[in-house]
């Protein structure tokens, strides 16, 4: 599966704790980030992450693309409610995404932790399962 990385500066060093401690199930999909995330989750756990711009110059719009074209499974995003975002704009529109293309977005540990061992689980199959059937009818 497609998995985004995403996190505000305050949140960077929860999502590598994350990603440090959810290795062994990230490895096995292929994860994208916004640029300093990405980076720094890949520096600290070897990971490869496919690397988008940072969230401000437009990370969170290419992430956004990739959900309205159906090639993104799911979105964790370690938000910061209590800092203001300069570019919540784009924020809001990733979240609006996420509903429109009914796409999981975890935006905290503890939801993301439930997603992660959820798609460890195979509880996440119904997004190949929709994938499979466009395709199908697609040929």
């Amino acid at each position: 599966m497609n998995i985004a990385l995403i996190a505000h500066d305050k949140k960077k060093q929860d999502i590598i704790n994350f990603s440090t401690a959810y290795q062994y199930i990230l490895t096995q999909h292929t994860l994208y980030a916004t640029g300093t995330t990405g980076r720094m989750i890949s520096d600290a756990t070897g990971l490869h992450v496919h690397l988008f711009q940072s969230g401000p110059l437009g990370g969170d719009q290419q992430i956004g693309a990739m959900i309205a074209n159906n090639e993104m499974d799911m979105v964790i995003f370690f938000r910061d409610p209590l800092t203001a975002q300069p570019h919540e704009p784009d924020v809001s529109a990733l979240m609006r995404l996420c509903d429109v293309y009914q796409i999981p977005l975890a935006t905290n540990i503890a939801a993301s932790e439930i997603f992660i061992k959820g798609l460890h689980n195979g509880d996440f199959q119904w997004r190949e399962i929709v994938k499979q059937k466009e395709k199908e009818n697609k040929e």
